[in-house]
């Protein structure tokens, strides 16, 4: 295990356990998964890691502090790569193509999809082939939305850390290095599955950038920086795993052979996103929606003096007026459908419908996220991408259905008859919410 104590500090409090904010969400086997899938990415206990790591600084683990001593082969091995890159009809942007620090157009190893296809951007493995066998870096992109063992893993993780997920995988051939030294924008977890890499790690030119602060923009501070001595220098072996926060620089090279690396991106909210909605809500307040003065010369600083300071002041009693819980809807809004929950399987559930009876088992949809709010005489159920409103007499139901253990449609509390328990369970099997037990 090794860690980066943060350049100069960053002065914020703790962040919050991801296994301890996990209790309000997801049944007890789900939080088992989310805190077993934390620990593959980190060789220190999740309270330690949110303590002096997450958001501020690096920390390597080794394979043999990991507790699966298969590494990482299970989530994508070379052999699922190929599989993906061959036989699955891959189209962009899930492939990007980096050579030299440069992103190949996708014209490069794209082209049509052959009879009946109907499209020109597949794919083209013989065309891969050539790019790779020259030293381009392959770069499978939303591996948490198309790979199987990725969409679980991804959930899984998602749930501990309570953030939205992406996940890449990078085939790099020997001795090959796909990108130049760089920063990202969003947290990053490195799992290592095969051959080895050599990442030298910098500290960051700009401390937690966000996503419209690309590294681009400071390239020549970036470069500077890496001609410095490394904050961290390490060949990562398979089963190994590096914890970057966002904006810390980094390169990769690999070795004498091939190497396959997964990155899980980190796309968490800042406090800046608190900034932006409550400027949003801040819309609201007819004095800020004031048209400047007739005449006013916005390039003066005189002019705009006395209308900033009047903004200002408005901003600020309007500020202090701010409810939280209208800035957490509208976070709920931009989080939410981020993170998608469990596939579920159309045709099955259809049929799943169409045969429910009284005694049949159903459970909430793995990793859904909801809320469930009382409105008069209604209850509104919030979920990740709609919001279904149902009679006051249907909440006990409800949460039982979703907030506990797979229940039989026949048990379901607070409502008179088989027939509304029925009524209410198809529906919100047909929301996909549910899915059978």
């Amino acid at each position: 295990m090794t860690h980066l104590d943060p350049p100069g500090g960053h002065g914020r409090p703790a962040a919050p356990s991801p296994a301890a904010v996990s209790s309000d969400l997801g049944e007890p086997a789900e939080r088992t998964s989310a805190a077993a899938a934390l620990a593959r990415c980190v060789s220190v206990e999740a309270a330690k890691f949110a303590a002096a790591h997450w958001g501020r600084t690096p920390l390597l683990s080794r394979a043999v502090e990991l507790p699966n001593p298969d590494g990482f082969t299970d989530l994508l091995s070379p052999a699922d790569a190929d599989e993906l890159l061959s036989r699955r009809g891959l189209r962009t942007p899930f492939l990007r193509v980096a050579r030299d620090g440069q992103v190949l157009p996708a014209a490069r190893y794209t082209g049509g999809g052959g009879a009946g296809a109907e499209i020109d951007d597949q794919v083209l493995d013989e065309k891969i082939l050539q790019l790779y066998a020259d030293g381009a870096t392959l770069v499978l992109q939303g591996l948490h939305r198309t790979w199987p063992a990725l969409i679980d893993f991804t959930r899984d993780l998602s749930l501990a850390v309570r953030q939205p997920l992406q996940v890449n995988a990078y085939l790099t051939p020997p001795d090959s290095q796909g990108f130049a030294t760089h920063y990202d924008t969003h947290d990053v977890f490195v799992l290592q599955v095969d051959g080895r890499k050599h990442w030298r790690i910098h500290p960051p030119v700009l401390p937690d950038p966000l996503e419209r602060q690309p590294w681009g923009g400071r390239a020549d501070e970036v470069a500077a920086t890496a001609q410095g001595a490394a904050a961290l220098d390490v060949v990562l072996e398979p089963g190994d795993a590096l914890y970057l926060p966002r904006g810390w620089l980094h390169s990769a090279q690999a070795q004498e052979s091939s190497s396959l690396h997964l990155t899980v991106g980190v796309r968490a909210l800042t406090r800046y996103a608190l900034v932006e909605e409550l400027l949003a809500l801040a819309a609201e307040d007819q004095r800020l929606r004031a048209t400047l003065p007739f005449g006013t010369d916005v390039a003066d600083p005189d002019a705009i003096e006395p209308e900033l300071t009047e903004t200002v002041e408005a901003l600020r009693e309007w500020l202090l007026r701010a409810d939280p819980a209208d800035v957490a809807a509208r976070l709920r809004q931009r989080a939410w459908p981020a993170s998608r929950p469990a596939p579920i399987r159309p045709l099955a559930q259809a049929a799943a419908i169409t045969a429910l009876t009284a005694d049949s088992r159903v459970t909430a949809r793995a990793g859904l996220r909801w809320q469930l709010v009382t409105e008069g005489d209604r209850v509104a159920l919030r979920l990740f991408d709609r919001t279904v409103t149902l009679p006051a007499q249907c909440g006990p139901a409800v949460r039982a259905l979703l907030a506990g253990p797979p229940i039989r449609v026949g048990d379901l509390p607070g409502l008179d008859t088989d027939a509304d328990r029925l009524t209410l369970t198809r529906r919100l099997l047909r929301e996909a919410a549910l899915t059978p037990a």
